[in-house]
């Protein structure tokens, strides 16, 4: 049944390891970031990068309107939408910030609303605050908007309006069709609304929808994965993200609110992986690296294809910038040489841009290893390939090429001195692959004792 994928693999390669939307990854930077040092880059690589290939831009939304008790993610519950004005409001006042430290207006590339969730906020709200920010900036002419939107609440206004403004890729929160699993993760979400937004996304005229779907939530079972693919697939998104439910509650409070023996056993969210990933495949859905399908007329399909996807904060994405500003509260941007995240709670966030401060509490700053070891993952998290640096040889005979040896000794890469090609069997272990480049495990392993990543599985 699951011939195209060794169980026995992986079950061996479940280990926690990162997801690699950066590196180094969060757990090595450090707070008390050096703002002004992070300015001046930024400054450096804006002159560079902002004409050439323009920026990306990730806008986090936090608000929600219930809690979803699987969820990881920074968000904000309430029922009160007065503070949609005031939050798109400091927002504003923060890209004004980044603004001041530019020669030129900005030329956006890449736009991603992201949540909690955006569709909280209403489409007048949405269109002023987007306004502000094109007006400030100029749009490139290849650019990609795309916006997460929760099934229960994005209308087609939202969607007409988003649309009208360039956005042509919409992300739903599928998770998981189940009236059971749903309850117990308290996401209760109608199939039919899930339709609806669908339709009316490409009645619009969206070219490409995106459901995230969950393995390992509490009460799964292979019957109720079963029905919800069969469900999904009736819908034929284009893209399909699925991901493994990542159990962090030291992390997440939310977790902690159902009980962890509703959990799958470990075996039993193997299986849940095995038979997603065998109807995504026989439905003719291409595994293009860490948790990512797509349909073959699906632009990220392309991108893979051809060798020009990337991946960033965002995922993996077919826009390539050196640049990412994040805005809103515990955002990340990634200047190629350093990245600094925003305060993580509301209150703090909005006190520094009160103060006219850039709202930063922590992040990092790249050596010449890390930007080199960085292009290895990405290169492989990527296209599956990756040509060694002569001057990064002996670090790489130290700590990566013995967890090549291993890798190869279970047919997943194909490797010398000078490369290292994933195989078609080793496509399905991206994340196990990719860590072999990440100094900081290999150098660091019998340090690491407590949890920092979920399980690859």
């Amino acid at each position: 049944m699951n011939g195209f994928i060794d169980k026995n693999l992986v079950e061996k390669y479940n280990l926690p390891v990162p997801r690699y939307t950066s590196y180094p990854t969060v757990p090595v930077w450090k707070e008390g970031l050096d703002v002004a040092r992070f300015k001046d880059l930024l400054q450096q690589q804006f002159r560079i990068h902002n004409s050439k290939e323009g920026i990306s831009l990730y806008i986090h939304l936090p608000f929600c309107e219930s809690l979803c008790t699987y969820c990881g993610c920074n968000k904000k519950i309430t029922t009160n939408h007065d503070v949609e004005d005031e939050y798109l409001a400091i927002i504003e006042k923060e890209f004004d910030m980044y603004l001041s430290l530019f020669d030129e207006k900005p030329v956006i590339r890449e736009m991603h609303l992201g949540g909690g969730t955006p569709t909280f906020f209403s489409p007048a709200n949405l269109k002023r605050f987007i306004s502000y920010i094109f007006d400030r900036s100029v749009i490139h002419p290849q650019h990609e908007f795309s916006v997460e939107g929760h099934p229960n609440n994005t209308t087609r206004e939202h969607l007409q309006t988003l649309y009208d403004l360039g956005f042509r890729r919409v992300s739903y929160g599928v998770q998981d069709n189940d009236p059971e699993v749903q309850r117990i993760i308290n996401r209760l979400q109608p199939l039919e609304n899930v339709k609806r937004a669908t339709t009316d996304a490409r009645e619009i005229g969206y070219e490409s929808v995106n459901y995230d779907l969950i393995y390992g939530l509490p009460k799964q079972t292979l019957e109720t994965i079963t029905r919800t693919f069969e469900q999904v697939l009736e819908l034929q998104p284009d893209r399909i993200a699925f991901y493994s439910y990542a159990h962090v509650p030291w992390t997440s409070r939310g977790q902690r609110l159902f009980d962890e023996n509703d959990l799958p056993s470990p075996d039993d969210k193997l299986k849940l992986y095995l038979k997603g990933k065998e109807l995504l495949t026989n439905a003719g859905y291409t595994d293009i690296g860490m948790d990512h399908f797509a349909l073959v007329n699906d632009e990220l399909y392309k991108a893979w294809n051809n060798g020009t996807l990337h991946r960033n904060f965002m995922g993996y994405t077919t826009q390539n910038t050196e640049i990412l500003l994040g805005l809103g509260v515990s955002s990340i941007s990634d200047i190629g040489i350093a990245f600094a995240q925003n305060k993580k709670s509301i209150h703090e966030y909005y006190e520094a841009i009160q103060k006219n401060e850039l709202p930063l509490f922590r992040g990092y700053f790249l050596n010449e290893e890390d930007v080199h070891f960085r292009k290895y993952i990405l290169d492989i998290s990527c296209r599956g390939n990756t040509v060694f640096r002569e001057e990064d040889k002996d670090v790489l005979k130290e700590y990566s090429f013995p967890e090549l040896k291993k890798l190869e000794a279970d047919e997943l890469v194909e490797w010398n001195e000078n490369e290292v090609k994933v195989t078609a069997k080793g496509r399905h272990f991206i994340r196990n692959i990719c860590s072999a480049f990440d100094l900081y495990i290999q150098r660091n392993r019998e340090h690491n004792n407590k949890p920092q990543f979920s399980k690859a599985i």
